[in-house]
Formats: structure tokens, C-alpha cells, sequence
């Protein structure tokens, strides 16, 4: 995060962090294999899941965000910072903030690495909820991708695919993620009750913190979008509701 930092005030944008994030998890995954000594199994599945999720969404992240300036919600949170001194704000609220809960979310990748054993049926359940996870955030983002790209779609609201499900199925598809990898990491009691707190921790923040809340507060000015909300599951995947629509007054 230090070294992202560096480049954020190099190139005077700070969403360079968001890419960090995801390639901040696969560092800590492959980082806590080679100080476990490698182990059996369960620390190779956890290495791999955590991996490929991070740099799938850094990827991801980098590509979207290719030729854009600072993001609104970065600008937004530095404008509270006295002049001269944002680099230092976002050093704190941003970098240095981000990095404590990449540790905090990853303890189960850490904590699960010094389990013995193979895998067992609750790993290969949690196996199948991570690919649930990812398969979801992947489609999202790319069926969202595909819409942005259509100059028809200009000023319109993604209700497509599985965006008629749920209005957030990245953020639904990181929930699964990360409960599918505490539950591979779930070989012993311990382990289980000490790394509890970090699916907890990702579910507040994509829920009730810098995720699903701050997205929709952002959104709840735009054309159409009070509709495809009373119509759209906030979170959980289910199909649309129908929302009657009131005739207009005539004469």
C-alpha cells in the first residue's frame, strides 16, 4: 500500500488503490504459503482461491478505470482534507486504512495456512461457494461492461442479466468469496472462531459500509433509478418484483 501510495501522488490520482486491493490479497495468500512451508492441500486451495480473486478483480478494476481521472468518491473524501495536505489525508484514510482490513479480511487465508489435514466436505462446500462468487461477480462485471460500452445506453440504468436480480452482484458475488474461503480455511475450532470476524467485516463493508451504501447514494439522483430499486433486490439475488405502474391523470 506504501508503494501504491507513491505511485497515487506520482500521478496525482488515488483510485490506483482500488487496484492494489485485490493484488494486496493475492500477495498475502502467497505470502503466508511460502512462511507456512507449503503444507498440505487446504493452504494450496487457500493460495489459489484468494489469488485468483484478487488479481482477477485488479484486473478488472485497472481496465475500467484506464484513461479516467480520480474517482468521484476519492474526491469527494479529500475535499474534507486542508489544502496541502491530501496526500496525507489519503495516506491515512485510504491507504494505511485499506491495508489494515486486507490484513483483518484475510485472516482466514492466514490463520487456515497452519491447519493440517486435507480438505474436507466443509472445504469442498466452501470451494463450490467461492466459484458461486466469483462466476457471479465476473458475469455482473462483465454484462455491466458490455451495457457502458453501447452509446444507446447513455444516462440509462443497468436492469439487465443478473443486474434484474440484484443491484449489486459484484458485491454479492465478493460476499460468497469470502464466506466460500473462511469455510475452506475451517479445519479446526480455533481457526473457525479466530477468523469469524473477517467474513463478518467484509459482509458490513459490502453492505452497510464503503460498498452497497455509498454506490446507491451516489446513484439515487439518476433518471430511473428510484424505479429499478422498488423493483430490484438490494443484495440478495431473487427475481424482479412487479411494481404497478400508476396511470396518469387525464382532463
Amino acid at each position: 500500500m506504501l508503494v501504491t501510495f507513491a505511485v497515487g501522488v506520482r500521478r496525482r490520482v488515488h483510485r490506483v488503490v482500488d487496484v492494489a486491493w485485490g493484488l494486496a490479497f493475492a500477495a498475502v495468500a502467497v505470502a503466508t504459503y511460502a512462511m507456512a512451508g507449503g503444507g498440505g492441500g487446504r493452504v494450496l486451495l487457500l493460495t489459489v482461491l484468494t489469488a485468483v480473486w484478487g488479481l482477477r478483480l485488479a484486473g478488472h478494476i485497472a481496465w475500467r478505470g484506464r484513461g479516467h481521472g480520480e474517482d468521484p468518491r476519492y474526491e469527494r473524501m479529500l475535499a474534507r482534507a486542508a489544502p496541502g495536505d491530501r496526500n496525507l489525508y489519503a495516506l491515512r484514510m485510504v491507504y494505511l486504512l485499506q491495508a489494515a482490513l486486507v490484513w483483518l479480511v484475510s485472516l482466514p487465508v492466514q490463520a487456515g495456512a497452519y491447519v493440517g489435514g486435507r480438505p474436507g466436505a466443509l472445504a469442498a462446500a466452501g470451494a463450490l461457494l467461492w466459484l458461486a462468487g466469483l462466476g457471479f461477480e465476473a458475469v455482473g462485471d462483465h454484462q455491466l461492461a458490455r451495457f457502458k460500452a453501447d452509446p444507446a445506453n447513455r444516462g440509462r440504468i443497468m436492469d439487465r442479466g443478473l443486474w434484474s436480480w440484484t443491484r449489486h452482484p459484484n458485491y454479492f458475488g465478493d460476499f460468497c468469496v469470502w464466506w466460500g474461503i473462511y469455510l475452506v480455511a475451517c479445519g479446526s475450532v480455533t481457526v473457525a472462531a479466530v477468523s469469524l470476524v473477517a467474513p463478518l467485516t467484509m459482509s458490513y463493508l459490502l453492505i452497510a459500509g464503503s460498498g452497497k451504501r455509498l454506490l446507491e447514494r451516489h446513484m439515487s439522483g439518476r433518471p430511473g433509478y428510484a424505479g429499478y430499486r422498488a423493483r430490484t433486490s438490494g443484495f440478495l439475488p431473487r427475481p424482479p418484483r412487479r411494481v404497478r405502474e400508476h396511470p396518469r391523470d387525464e382532463g
